[in-house]
């Protein structure tokens, strides 16, 4: 072999040995936007549309707890109304409310055909319900459970909007590292094609392994092409999961490593215990006693009520003189038929309560399957990560052995350019491995109800 040939051989083996070291990015004028996991969880829980849903959904729930607890206070209102009015008995009641009766207006003719009066009644109106056999106290319990069942959902919201926020960020870390993979597979195939177009000039080369190496470029390429339409693909998603998606733009540089996950620690009954503590698990069960709680209004119905009534009101004709007074008063109402509203009422109620608690059964067994599945997948992608390693380790030293003999002459192109291709469908399989598991461990805890804004 002459020199000049041993010189291309040297010259690709060491474009060879190039693409399988880590590349050092170059330094630009202006760096690019960046990205952390940690600011992306923090833009979502703010800006994500069914974090705000559930966020509005909790204040108006506090108002209706307010509501509630109003019925317990008594009522006050003040009313300004105008009459005007030539009935008998409007008019001479109006009269004796305004304090203006004369013996005049005792005359047969003045009291069958009145003249038109004017009134003004400025009138302040309490009312106070002291008993009502336990249904506002009831339904006061009921919207304070409500409130706290609504912060429970917004907690479960706001877990399934980081864990949806950090698969999305997960995901564009694949498709970056797979990007500058076969960004480096394209290099360094170009690289091979001018060393054997060379070759072939020199005589030392067919014109196969040239068109090998051009179809091997033209794969690339195309290959190229997805992996850009992925990454693109991706930070919408992610943009759309932080719910600003002009804040995520495609130079924008990721600092979170892909492989910056933690060990798989723990066992399927801790993490089972967890799980029984999920926010959505707790909510439903805030809900069945808020439903236990309506059998109970429900019978309210079949109680006596007594309401206190107060009224102070001034009546004038012109505000040049007044007349004022007041009533006060109290109602006790019992029912004594209702056409069986109340029975039907009250299985209504009954019919609530056990849809809601199969409904907390049936969520009891969904929660146990997903963390067990969570689990076994996590388990299982983070044992992936050490065979794919592996697997990586493998591929270079088959490429290191091909590539020797390449040099020596007792093998083809084509074997030096299949084993560049495992070795890069070795390092994706990495990263898709890397990938799993952050997906995986993000289900998991997800699942198990502890993620959190932290990521931990």
């Amino acid at each position: 072999m002459t020199s000049y040939d041993k010189g291309i051989v040297i010259m690709v083996w060491i474009l060879a040995a190039g693409w399988m070291l880590p590349q050092i990015p170059s330094s630009a004028s202006a760096d690019p936007p960046s990205l952390d996991r940690a600011t992306a969880i923090a833009t979502a829980l703010r800006f994500n549309p069914q974090v705000q849903a559930a966020r509005s959904q909790v204040q108006a729930l506090t108002a209706r707890t307010t509501q509630a607890n109003a019925g317990l206070l008594p009522q006050l209102d003040v009313s300004e109304t105008f009459s005007n009015t030539n009935t008998p008995l409007g008019a001479f009641g109006t009269k004796l409310n305004q304090g203006t009766v004369t013996s005049q207006d005792f005359n047969p003719g003045m009291l069958n055909d009145p003249d038109a009066i004017n009134n003004y009644r400025t009138a302040l109106t309490l009312s106070w319900h002291l008993f009502d056999g336990g249904n506002t106290w009831i339904g006061r319990q009921q919207a304070r459970m409500n409130e706290s069942a609504g912060q429970l959902a917004l907690t479960r919201t706001q877990q399934q909007t980081i864990a949806q926020t950090a698969t999305a960020y997960a995901g564009c870390l694949l498709t970056r590292e797979n990007r500058e993979v076969v960004d480096q597979a394209l290099k360094t195939a170009q690289a091979h094609l001018k060393v054997v177009e060379d070759r072939q000039r020199s005589g030392l080369a067919v014109k196969s392994d040239v068109l090998r190496a051009q179809v091997r470029i033209a794969d690339l390429r195309q290959q190229l092409l997805q992996a850009e339409s992925s990454q693109r693909v991706a930070l919408a998603m992610l943009g759309a999961a932080m719910g600003k998606p002009d804040m995520v733009t495609e130079g924008m540089h990721l600092t979170t490593r892909i492989d910056d996950a933690a060990p798989f620690t723990g066992n399927l009954a801790s993490w089972l215990t967890r799980a029984q503590d999920r926010s959505d698990l707790k909510q439903l069960e805030l809900l069945e006693q808020v439903a236990l709680k309506q059998v109970d209004r429900a019978q309210t119905g079949h109680y006596p009520t007594l309401a206190l009534q107060g009224n102070y009101e001034i009546n004038t004709e012109d505000f040049s003189d007044t007349k004022d007074g007041y009533a006060v008063g109290a109602v006790l109402k019992v029912n004594v038929f209702s056409g069986q509203r109340i029975s039907g009422q009250s299985a209504e109620a009954r019919a609530a309560l056990a849809r809601i608690s199969a409904m907390r059964d049936g969520l009891a067994l969904g929660v146990r399957v997903d963390t067990q599945k969570a689990f076994y997948e996590a388990q299982s992608a983070w044992q992936s990560i050490e065979v794919a390693r592996s697997a990586v380790a493998q591929a270079e030293e088959g490429l290191r052995i091909v590539a020797n003999r390449y040099q020596n002459g007792l093998l083809p192109l084509v074997s030096l350019l299949d084993a560049q291709v495992a070795l890069q469908e070795a390092q994706t399989r990495h990263f898709k491995a890397l990938h799993d598991y952050n997906v995986a461990r993000i289900a998991l805890a997800l699942a198990g109800g502890v993620i959190d804004k932290n990521f931990r």
